[in-house]
């Protein structure tokens, strides 16, 4: 049996649907590819690398630039926690901020080097607490555990950076383990 061949009409109306289609598609495919642009700045800037997540922050139209924010803030509050930035701390949050995909300028950065000789108000922290919060209402369970434990882990190595007094004993202070709680209830 031959295959019945569309006329004029048909097939303007066959191309105009496959068109539709295909211009469907495209769109798609362009959304994808936005989305794994975004996905790729925000993995970069937090550390997160669980697709989900990162799907999951773009979809609620989290900034990297906010991402970047969120990620050194509380290295900042860990490390005045003692009233004090000592070089091992200053070290390990120019090292995390760098990798968190904070952009130096002019190989510095600015504002994070102000925060660490002088200590921000304490409105800095309170907005940092306010944005996580918010965003924990946004997030699912398991989101909000990984964005935590990413955060955590950083601010324990910033709060591990001084090595205790002169090397010995602790290596965390009663006031950066203080300050470290503190992270941990913004996130509850």
């Amino acid at each position: 049996m031959m295959p019945i061949r569309p006329t004029g009409y048909q097939q303007a109306l066959i191309d105009a649907f496959f068109f539709e289609q295909d211009q469907q598609l495209l769109k798609t495919f362009h959304e994808r590819m936005e989305k794994m642009d975004r996905r790729a700045q925000l993995s970069q800037v937090c550390g997160i690398h669980d697709e989900a997540v990162l799907d999951r922050l773009v979809e609620l139209e989290i900034t990297p630039e906010e991402l970047a924010a969120m990620a050194v803030v509380p290295l900042v509050y860990v490390a005045w926690a003692d009233r004090q930035v000592q070089e091992g701390e200053r070290k390990a949050i120019l090292a995390a901020a760098q990798a968190a995909g904070v952009q130096p300028q002019e190989g510095r950065y600015p504002l994070l080097e102000h925060w660490l000789k002088k200590r921000p108000g304490a409105g800095l922290f309170e907005a940092w607490k306010h944005y996580i919060k918010d965003l924990c209402r946004r997030l699912k369970g398991e989101e909000v555990e990984k964005l935590k434990s990413d955060v955590m882990a950083r601010a324990r190595n910033v709060a591990e950076a001084a090595g205790g007094f002169l090397g010995l004993g602790d290596k965390v202070s009663a006031a950066e383990r203080a300050a470290l709680d503190d992270l941990e209830r913004a996130f509850e």
